[in-house]
C-alpha cells in the first residue's frame, strides 16, 4: 500500500519541474568546491538572489566573458584571487604557530 503524503509530495514534485520546463528553464547541478562555496554565500548575502539567480547569473557572466574575449582575463583573475588567499591562509597559520610556541614557552 502505498503512503498517500508520499505520493502527494513526489506528484507536487513532478507538477513542479513540469511547470518550470514550461517556462523554459532547465535544472542543472553540480558540486562545488569549499572556495566557491564562499564566494556563493558572500554573493547571496550581499545580493538576495536564490540558488538559481546565482547560478543563471554566473553562467550569464561567464558567456559575456567568452564573447567579448575576456575568458582568459576572468580566468587569470581567479587563479590570482586563489593564490592571494592560500598565501594568506599560510600566513595565518605561521603566526597561529608562534603564537602556540611563545604560548607554551610562558
Amino acid at each position: 500500500m502505498k503512503n498517500p503524503k508520499k505520493s502527494a509530495n513526489a506528484e507536487k514534485q513532478k507538477r513542479f519541474r513540469e511547470k518550470q520546463k514550461s517556462l523554459g528553464k532547465k535544472m542543472v547541478r553540480g558540486y562545488v568546491t569549499p572556495a566557491a562555496m564562499e564566494n556563493y554565500k558572500e554573493i547571496v548575502a550581499k545580493t538576495g538572489w536564490t540558488d538559481s539567480d546565482v547560478l543563471s547569473n554566473a553562467l550569464r557572466i561567464t558567456f559575456a566573458a567568452y564573447k567579448n574575449g575576456q575568458i582568459r582575463l576572468l580566468n587569470q583573475w581567479l587563479t590570482e584571487q586563489d593564490q592571494k588567499k592560500r598565501a594568506l591562509i599560510a600566513k595565518q597559520a605561521k603566526v597561529n604557530e608562534s603564537e602556540e610556541k611563545d604560548g607554551k614557552k610562558e
